[in-house]
């Protein structure tokens, strides 16, 4: 088997089910807390798509935009994509959930770090940065507890 064979193997394996008796640390908080940011980046592109309750298009002058479109497909991609995901690993206690959560949480922080040059700040952005925070450690403690796929880096206990 090749590398890259053996790669997907172990990613296809990961994003199986685990076993119902599987203890998977935090897994209700993590399904609950991904759907309401999943709901939350949903709720937010269709705003932008659609021009409701959005900022002055005037923000998007230094990018050169007219329209909240871009922003809308961004924010699609970076919130709504990646949290979707990491719930639905979660809810099936996929070893494949808690790397996921990380990668939801990073890129919510991302989405957040990229859209307050040209937004500003606000409190939603607080409260967001609290759950990508929160839901980063939620998942490292899940892994030190053991939920993690087998054979990805690193395997072993943090620290």
């Amino acid at each position: 088997m090749t590398g890259s064979a053996a790669r997907l193997d172990l990613l296809v394996a990961a994003a199986r089910p685990g076993p119902p008796d599987q203890v998977c640390r935090h897994r209700a908080i993590l399904v609950g807390a991904e759907a309401l940011v999943a709901l939350g980046g949903l709720a937010g592109t269709v705003q932008l798509l659609t021009g409701t309750v959005t900022p002055p298009v005037s923000d998007l002058e230094p990018l050169g935009r007219s329209t909240w479109v871009l922003p809308g497909v961004w924010l699609f991609a970076t919130v709504a994509v990646p949290a979707s995901a990491a719930g639905w690993l979660a809810w099936r206690r996929a070893p494949l959930a808690p790397p996921a959560v990380l990668v939801a949480s990073g890129t919510l922080a991302l989405e957040l770090v990229v859209q307050i040059p040209f937004i500003g700040t606000n409190v939603l952005q607080a409260v967001f940065g609290a759950f990508a925070g929160g839901l980063a450690g939620l998942a490292l403690d899940a892994r030190r507890a053991g939920w993690w796929p087998a054979g990805w880096w690193p395997a072993s206990g943090i620290g």
